[in-house]
């Protein structure tokens, strides 16, 4: 056939990527055959250079990964040069080689999209699910691809964020079976434009990770705080000065005092405990005694 639908993606990085996204990006250029890779970009350029990069490679859609402060991971998805981009924190990454799962797809072969109902629901993410459909939809007939349909690509939402997970489809029961990779994504953004513009749409329930860090370090200073003031609480009453209470009158009416014994003086010495030795040592000695004579018998 003919191929007409002639999407490109570019899949490319900033420097500073920690070696599991170096491996998520090695693993989606290995899933999508219509994708092209590119150097990393310096971290000191604008976003809006990518467009410039994605026109060079003749690519119209871009997977951009984006990492800060060398721990947290940002992924931008464009379509170049007119928009629109949305901004992504990815959480929970697990890439092909570390999960080991016992799935496993034809190289190159094209995938199917699922999607969860929510998408049909609400307007922001009916315009992810376009997004997602034109960049991780192998074009029919791509050079590169393969005439098969043997896996799934499925995108579920919960908890607000968005989970993506590669499953294999068995022939036999058409049942299914996970290869990998897998990460959650938490969609910060939507801009009207590639990477920038005006926003279309922002996520009420994101916490950024400085915000997360920072909660957690607040709270862990609040244990402490806590535990220190009750030290001083405990201090201070032990440095209190004790309250002398008055003497109760009627605290002595019902103790009735013993009878005085009259005092025995004792004018013989006791008699002293017989010594009980160990019979079980006596009869050891005796034992030993009797192998010894035994010895000189013989």
């Amino acid at each position: 056939g003919k191929w007409k639908n002639k999407e490109r993606v570019l899949i490319f990085s900033s420097r500073g990527i920690n070696f599991r996204t170096r491996h998520l990006m090695q693993d989606l250029r290995t899933l999508m055959p219509h994708s092209k890779a590119d150097t990393k970009m310096d971290r000191k350029d604008q976003l809006f250079v990518i467009n410039e990069v994605c026109e060079m490679k003749n690519c119209n859609k871009c997977i951009f990964f984006e990492a800060k402060k060398k721990q947290d991971l940002y992924m931008w998805l464009s379509n170049t040069p007119q928009g629109p981009s949305a901004k992504f924190l990815v959480q929970n990454v697990h890439t092909l080689a570390e999960l080991k799962m016992t799935g496993n797809c034809l190289r190159g072969s094209r995938p199917l999209l699922s999607f969860d109902p929510t998408f049909d629901k609400e307007p922001h993410y009916a315009l992810l699910k376009e997004l997602f459909i034109q960049i991780f939809s192998t074009p029919q007939y791509h050079p590169k691809s393969q005439p098969f349909v043997d896996h799934v690509f499925t995108f579920t939402i919960t908890d607000e964020r968005i989970w993506f997970r590669n499953y294999q489809i068995i022939e036999e029961d058409a049942s299914l079976v996970e290869i990998g990779p897998r990460f959650v994504l938490n969609l910060i953004k939507i801009f009207q434009g590639s990477f920038g513009g005006p926003t279309l749409y922002e996520n009420p329930h994101y916490q950024s990770p400085n915000m997360h860090r920072r909660l957690i370090r607040l709270s862990v200073a609040a244990k402490f705080r806590e535990k220190q003031q009750v030290r001083e609480v405990q201090k201070v009453k032990k440095n209190e000065s004790k309250v002398l209470l008055r003497e109760d009158p009627t605290e002595v009416v019902f103790e009735t005092p013993a009878e005085e014994k009259p005092v025995e003086i004792q004018l013989v010495k006791p008699e002293s405990k017989p010594i009980v030795k160990d019979k079980k040592k006596l009869r050891k000695i005796q034992r030993k005694k009797q192998k010894k004579l035994f010895r000189t018998e013989a």
